[in-house]
């Protein structure tokens, strides 16, 4: 049996059990779309218009809910609705980073509501294995699942090394709810004991920093193609942003979403059906 990023994504979906881990890839196989894009955008009616647009071109949509200056519980309404229509999953980005008490009660109340509506959330594993036992102790009853940051696309940031090696040891020890990363690269065998089998783990990896047109940004992000992410680095879902709905008129968000799609579906292809 080949490592997991070298099998089809609906392969790897069969031998998922966390329900929001097959969902995607069973997802990701039906539209053939391994794009996710990140919608920034402060205003609740740019967000619902450029997620309208790009739905039928992704797999996932990746949120930040709490810059939306006007938000209300009707934009919740709304984004559930988009999923369904356009058959997609969400991803709050909400990076996590707090004791497991107070990270359960941050995912399940105050204004978001976030595990009631996020198929999948975030979290930095810098507090320890309480962070993982807390979100576990909401998510898990509802199907959702957990990606840790083990490396990051910003110039000089600090996830390398040692501790991205943890937070893959973190992560497998709690494989029912951790179903992958946020990371530049494939997590295979990172962070295992001597004699540890880790032949048939199969980890997401999710990865910002995606562009075709630039290779970085002012505020230090660093840029890298579909290809360079996909086919050479291993990696599972391509996170793309501004290179998609930064391009003005809906008619450029749809050809730039569309754009991406393509790229990155060529390059898995690439990966698990090379030539000879």
């Amino acid at each position: 049996m080949p490592s997991a990023h070298l099998q089809t994504y609906a392969q790897r979906a069969e031998k998922h059990a966390n329900p929001a881990a097959k969902a995607l890839l069973e997802t990701i196989e039906r539209k053939s779309s391994n794009l996710c894009v990140s919608v920034d955008v402060t205003k609740k009616a740019d967000f619902l218009r450029i997620i309208d647009i790009v739905g039928p071109y992704v797999c996932l949509v990746k949120t930040h809910v709490d810059i939306i200056e006007d938000f209300d519980s009707s934009l919740i309404d709304r984004l559930k609705e988009l999923s369904a229509k356009h058959d997609f999953l969400i991803f709050e980005d909400r990076k996590f980073a707090d004791i497991g008490n107070t990270v359960a009660l941050q995912y399940s109340s105050g204004v978001h509501k976030i595990a009631s509506w996020s198929h999948i959330t975030n979290a930095h594993p810098v507090p320890g294995p309480g962070i993982v036992t807390g979100l576990a102790s909401v998510g898990t009853p509802l199907g959702r699942g957990l990606l840790l940051l083990a490396e990051m696309s910003t110039k000089g940031n600090l996830a390398t090394g040692t501790y991205t090696a943890d937070a893959v040891r973190m992560a497998r020890a709690h494989r029912d709810f951790v179903i992958g990363f946020i990371a530049m690269h494939r997590m295979d065998g990172i962070g295992a004991q001597a004699g540890e089998a880790v032949e048939d783990e199969d980890f997401l990896i999710l990865t910002p920093g995606v562009g075709l047109d630039v290779k970085g940004d002012s505020m230090g992000q660093q840029y890298r193609t579909p290809r360079e992410v996909v086919l050479e680095s291993g990696c599972d879902v391509i996170i793309v942003g501004r290179g998609i709905y930064g391009k003005g008129s809906d008619a450029e968000v749809r050809e730039q979403a569309e754009r991406y799609r393509r790229e990155g579906w060529v390059a898995y292809e690439g990966r698990v059906s090379p030539r000879s």
